[in-house]
């Protein structure tokens, strides 16, 4: 879309330097949101594209009216939003249907509060439901539907009010992939032949290739506080082919702008973990672990990778490969730059080594890198039992994070710990302690 064009068409959103934080336990705040400006107009599907926990679901929720932001200001249609908007529908990851409604009535319930004439309603629903492909199912009750059905039963209860803005919050995740892959291509060629009675669409997602395949611009947030990095428009015809090299060159570009290191006003301090013992540690699988290395030393790729071709490969989306490759990193296993990922020496010698030996370098690494493992190990040997309470390290990862954050940290160095020996939890005690720890 040129800028002529995009000046032409109306402006239905704009949010400005919108932030939103949450009180904590501790009186302090959590800034999920912050500086984020935004624009949306008639004719456009835009992204918003991120990891889990960077803040585009609480955006979407501010947009929608259901929340409001601790500063800055949301317009639709030139109106400031204090609420739910007449104009302004949502379609929810979990379905969100009523059990003991049938299709039609679980549709019909979209339009109750514009009060329309029953015989209106009514024609409206029907409409909407053969439109998404489900006629013939208008008495049917959510438990009779699979997940794709009962999904377009969401679009259609969104559709059905004619809105001029769609809110989609990762609609297509909690589907199989290729049920999934139906119901977009479905939504793009409704899109596409103009028989969608909505004005514009704004689409929360963590998987990149449904972004580009989607969306006419995508906005990359970042985290910790979610803000908008880059803006990248999708000037690709549709339909679109992902093996075309202009799809595959600008999942590469997203890749490259998700993972730079050059510093900037929005760069992603959760990037680089590691840098204390306030840092939240994402969860990872000992066993993804090992296995990304082991990917990526052996050939075709030796000790080099592009992202997008090993999550294609292993069939990983950000929010799996990400965290793997930023422990990695974390670790100094692994630097992960522009895309790419690269073993370092350690991890190539990780790779080729036995399981003893892998132990053993894991270790190091753990307690040279990951200062809240050292201080956990330190901890326990300067006390004489070695033992230790979960809540005495609870209450000091509170001091930089959420209670959530923090058990989660704290969940995540357990398993890591594990993998390397360096101590042992019991859960039922709920203590850390070096028994059965090596040396």
């Amino acid at each position: 879309m040129n800028a002529a064009a995009e000046t032409a068409l109306e402006l239905l959103l704009e949010v400005e330097h919108v932030a939103k934080a949450f009180p904590r336990g501790d009186g302090g705040e959590l800034n999920v949101l912050d500086d984020v400006n935004l624009t949306l107009r008639e004719g456009e599907i835009v992204g918003l594209l991120g990891r889990s926990g960077s803040g585009k679901s609480t955006l979407l929720r501010l947009i929608a009216g259901l929340s409001t932001p601790s500063s800055g200001e949301i317009r639709f249609a030139g109106r400031p939003v204090h609420g739910p908007s007449r104009g302004i529908a949502m379609v929810f990851q979990g379905f969100a249907l009523f059990p003991w409604l049938t299709v039609e009535e679980n549709v019909v319930l979209g339009l109750e509060a514009q009060k329309l004439p029953r015989d209106a309603m009514h024609q409206r629903a029907e409409s909407a439901i053969d439109l998404i492909g489900l006629s013939g199912f208008e008495a049917a009750y959510p438990r009779e539907l699979s997940g794709g059905m009962r999904q377009r039963v969401g679009f259609a209860r969104a559709l059905v009010v004619h809105p001029r803005i769609l809110l989609m919050d990762e609609p297509f995740s909690a589907l199989d992939v290729l049920t999934a892959e139906t119901l977009r291509g479905d939504f793009l060629e409704l899109w596409a032949e103009g028989q969608m009675p909505i004005g514009a669409v704004l689409l929360v997602t963590h998987n990149i290739e449904e972004a580009v395949q989607m969306c006419d611009r995508i906005c990359v947030f970042g985290s910790n506080p979610g803000r908008i990095l880059v803006e990248i428009p999708v000037n690709i015809p549709r339909p679109r082919d992902r093996l075309d090299p202009r799809f595959r060159a600008l999942v590469e570009r997203i890749y490259v702008e998700m993972t730079a290191r050059a510093p900037r006003p929005a760069a992603r301090p959760e990037l680089f973990p590691g840098s204390g013992i306030g840092t939240v540690l994402p969860r990872v699988s000992s066993n993804l672990l090992a296995g990304l290395m082991e990917t990526v030393a052996g050939p075709p790729f030796g000790g080099r990778a592009d992202l997008p071709v090993i999550a294609q490969s292993l069939q990983l989306e950000i929010d799996d490969l990400f965290p793997v490759a930023e422990t990695l990193q974390m670790l100094r296993f692994a630097e992960v730059e522009g895309g790419d990922i690269r073993l370092t020496d350690a991890g190539v010698d990780f790779a080729n080594s036995s399981l003893d030996d892998r132990k053993l370098s894991f270790r190091r690494h753990l307690l040279a890198y990951v200062p809240l493992a050292a201080h956990v190990r330190r901890v326990l040997e300067e006390r004489g039992s070695h033992r230790a309470p979960k809540s005495r390290f609870l209450d000091e990862l509170e001091d930089h994070m959420s209670p959530e954050a923090a058990d989660l940290t704290l969940r995540a160095l357990v398993s890591l710990a594990r993998y390397a020996e360096a101590f042992v939890y019991d859960d039922a005690a709920g203590e850390f302690r070096l028994e059965e720890a090596a040396a």
